[in-house]
């Protein structure tokens, strides 16, 4: 008589990856709004300052698809931790970003007054 190894469920991963991957497609959903107005670099005219912006949002996409991609993968192979943390960075960026802004932003008022 074999024995079998029989895995645990994984409920409580699933919905974090399900729920970092809405995440990530809202993200894409403002990543949509940026990309049409990144050509504005351009108002100027053409330089590499402008090249560099443009490019760069528009390349973003390409960072989250690549993890969540990794993330099923490795929740296929079951490391948990590895999907999980995939997961997570997926939609991790656009999240620092607002928060450097705010940051930049609260810390040069603090600097130079509020202007009243």
């Amino acid at each position: 008589m074999s024995q079998q190894t029989i895995d645990p469920p994984r409920p409580g991963l699933l919905v974090w990856m399900i729920v970092s991957q809405v995440l990530t497609l809202l993200s894409l959903v403002i990543w949509l709004f940026m990309a049409g107005i990144s050509v504005m670099a351009f108002d100027s005219g053409e330089s590499a300052a402008a090249w560099t912006i443009v490019l760069a949002v528009w390349a973003y996409p390409i960072i989250p698809i690549l993890l969540v991609i990794g993330a099923w993968i490795a929740f296929a192979r079951r490391r948990n931790k590895t999907a999980a943390v995939l997961s997570g960075l997926s939609f991790a960026p656009p999240i620092l970003l607002v928060l450097l802004v705010l940051i930049l932003n609260l810390s040069w008022f603090a600097f130079h007054g509020a202007g009243f």
